[in-house]
């Protein structure tokens, strides 16, 4: 590899990282207060995806479209901490994970239902679409923007943890939620606020997500819900440290097995890479970083 195919490497391998971290510290969030593993998460980003798909083929602009598309991304998840997961909040874990389950299922059918089975096309304006050269160098205007919106996002959300009140009390409520509520942490609120980062987070991931795939289906949500999966089990499960560092090592594995891998061989890259996660977690089983108090120094 030649300087330009190194940084390329490094541009691609950001750009997709930073949405599966994104990804995975929306699920984080949510599981480390209330402990639940919510696997309809990924329902928020068809949410996203639809409502580009409808609001994009309309007049309105596309930034239009796309701060819909988190806004609704938004709706989608206060809406399912309120309808789905408050009524069982108290039952046990397994209950809950069943209940994401039964959402997620719910969402796609509902999908399938009323827009359709198969793929559909998103409009994409031509900055998503074009590339630009330096030198050797081909870089596509969509992974630069998707790293920069990533980072932002990112250190918008330690800024907000760290400096603010309610970023305070969910730290708090992540390391010890009984505790928190005996000292006055609103438990509700709490919730609902970490629902909505989530469905925030989501919804910035959706709109990179259709731009890099182009099509959306009922089931576009399971590949990012199920790396964010992986990438919260390789980094610390109780840690959003950890959840960062895993979305970027599943985006470095990701695009590395695509380079060095021989076509015959692109259809097992999922297998690869989870080959290596288990050999990661062979070492590591509690994740690369578990700390329960990790939290803190977000």
């Amino acid at each position: 590899m030649d300087a330009s195919d190194i940084i390329q490497f490094f541009l691609s391998s950001l750009s997709l990282g930073g949405l599966y971290a994104l990804m995975a510290l929306g699920l984080s969030l949510v599981y480390g207060i209330l402990k639940l593993v919510n696997f309809a998460y990924g329902e928020m980003v068809l949410v996203g995806g639809y409502t580009l798909l409808v609001v994009a083929e309309g007049p309105l602009p596309w930034l239009i479209a796309a701060v819909l598309c988190v806004l609704f991304a938004v709706i989608a998840s206060l809406l399912l901490e309120a309808v789905a997961f408050r009524p069982v909040r108290n039952a046990s874990a397994n209950t809950m994970l069943i209940t994401s389950f039964a959402i997620s299922i719910l969402i796609q059918n509902a999908a399938r239902l009323f827009v359709s089975p198969r793929p559909q096309a998103i409009p994409l304006p031509s900055f998503f679409t074009t590339t630009i050269r330096i030198g050797d160098l081909f870089i596509s205007q969509r992974d630069i923007l998707s790293l920069i919106v990533s980072l932002i996002a990112l250190g918008v959300l330690v800024l907000f943890l760290r400096r603010t009140t309610l970023g305070i009390a969910m730290r708090a409520a992540a390391d010890d939620f009984t505790m928190s509520r005996v000292l006055g942490v609103r438990a509700n609120l709490v919730i609902s606020i970490a629902f909505l980062i989530s469905g925030l987070l989501a919804g910035i991931v959706a709109i990179f997500w259709m731009a890099r795939i182009g099509t959306i289906t009922p089931q576009v949500g399971l590949t990012p819900v199920l790396v964010a999966f992986v990438a919260i089990v390789i980094g610390g499960m109780d840690s959003l440290e950890g959840a960062v560092l895993g979305g970027y090592i599943i985006g470095f594995l990701t695009v590395g097995l695509q380079t060095i891998l021989p076509q015959s061989l692109l259809e097992f890259q999922q297998a690869f890479m989870f080959l290596i996660v288990i050999l990661v977690l062979l070492f590591k089983p509690d994740g690369l970083i578990s700390n329960r108090r990790s939290i803190e120094r977000v």
